[in-house]
């Protein structure tokens, strides 16, 4: 943790915690450092489900090139927030209800998912025209990935067989647009694969559009850049993602390559602090309750892992008792929900934790607070803060950066 962020949380009251702590300037030049590595023909989306924070998506504005939204709801919450910025509107079941907003919304993309969502498009759009992606589930082999999102049977996108009859609909409808194809299919890709991915479906593609006499203008790659909670030194190689990406677009020089990352631009910007409310042994195994828990960061347990964590010791205890701790063994780490499903972290070999002592999880800047299920138990909700010092080195996660499960700051 940069020596700004250990300061600030020093600083928070224990009424403040739990608290969710953003580095905002390390955000901000984390955009920047991506937006340098791509090609200028690779438009860079931020895809807000990973973190809808409007001043993290303030940070991120003048750095991408527009937000990808997946519900009316996110729709009208980054709509709201930057009135004339670029959107696309992505994600499987909308509404005709939805489709209508996003035209009033003037979005630039539609990401068409079915051709029954294509037929509803039509019917809401009067004198009113549509750009869109035709999203499809490529028929390539996946790598061994953290979440396939296509490549086999999925709910997402349309089958290969389908995709006649949606140009057939565009066809007769001279108010949609077809500008290109969608294509996202697996999450948690290093940079080496993810390029082996897009070759894969870039030949299908081009295989595709010749077939049909379509000139395909623009590619939809999708997100599911790496984040590996387990070593966050392991951070996704943009400058070797931008290198490959530019190989594909000279054998392209009309295409226009469209990105949509969301938990690799932001996961690393945030940290879930709390307290430690409890130490103790249970058939030999080592415990610490924490303040808090999994229905304010639902991400190891979404996920089922071990969130990467720093204990900042606090030397202040007032009490007549001695102070419960551990030293040098495994600890699993557990919130305080009424169930066993309530872990952020199991076994993780710490120098000492003790009552009393704070507890900074990391990489919680993405998926976390708002996918979890905040009303369990009633507990209070946690604080939010938004560090901002343009003149403190909290720079973008890189090899420096030393964060590893147990580590007493």
């Amino acid at each position: 943790m940069k020596a700004a962020l250990l300061q600030h949380i020093r600083r928070l009251a224990d009424d403040d915690l739990p608290a969710y702590v953003y580095d905002v300037h390390g955000l901000r030049a984390h955009a920047r450092a991506v937006r340098a590595a791509l090609p200028r023909r690779v438009r860079f989306l931020y895809a807000a489900k990973a973190n809808s924070d409007p001043r993290l998506l303030r940070a991120l504005a003048a750095h991408v090139d527009g937000f990808e939204v997946a519900s009316g709801g996110e729709l009208r919450h980054v709509r709201g927030l930057f009135p004339d910025v670029p959107i696309s509107f992505g994600g499987p079941g909308k509404t005709v209800a939805e489709l209508s907003q996003a035209l009033d919304a003037g979005v630039e993309r539609l990401h068409v998912e079915s051709e029954q969502e294509l037929r509803g498009l039509t019917t809401v759009l009067g004198d009113r025209t549509a750009d869109v992606l035709l999203r499809v589930n490529v028929p390539v082999a996946l790598p061994a990935v953290a979440l396939a999102m296509g490549g086999g049977p999925s709910p997402f996108g349309l089958d290969p067989s389908r995709l006649d009859r949606c140009l057939q609909i565009i066809a007769a409808d001279h108010r949609v647009r077809l500008r290109g194809l969608h294509v996202h299919l697996a999450s948690g890709l290093d940079a080496r694969a993810h390029l082996a991915l897009v070759d894969q479906v870039m030949g299908w593609a081009d295989r595709w559009a010749w077939q049909r006499g379509i000139d395909l203008a623009e590619v939809n790659i999708g997100g599911g850049m790496g984040v590996d909670y387990a070593d966050p030194r392991n951070v996704f190689d943009w400058q070797v993602f931008g290198i490959g990406l530019r190989r594909t677009l000279e054998r392209h020089p009309a295409l226009t390559l469209r990105i949509e990352p969301g938990r690799a631009v932001t996961a690393y910007c945030g940290w879930y602090v709390t307290r430690i409310l409890d130490v103790k042994s249970s058939r030999g195994t080592a415990f610490a309750v924490l303040r808090g828990g999994t229905h304010h960061l639902r991400t190891p347990a979404a996920k089922q892992h071990d969130q990467p964590f720093e204990v900042i010791p606090d030397d202040s205890w007032h009490q007549n008792w001695p102070r419960p701790e551990v030293r040098g063994e495994p600890v699993t780490l557990v919130g305080q929900l009424c169930t066993p499903k309530d872990v952020l972290a199991r076994g993780a070999t710490v120098g000492r934790l003790r009552v009393g002592d704070r507890i900074a999880f990391a990489m919680a800047g993405a998926y976390a607070w708002n996918i979890s299920h905040h009303d369990f138990l009633m507990h209070p909700r946690p604080t939010f803060h938004h560090v901002d010092d343009a003149d403190a080195d909290v720079g973008p996660p890189a090899a420096e950066t030393h964060v590893v499960a147990g580590r007493t700051a």
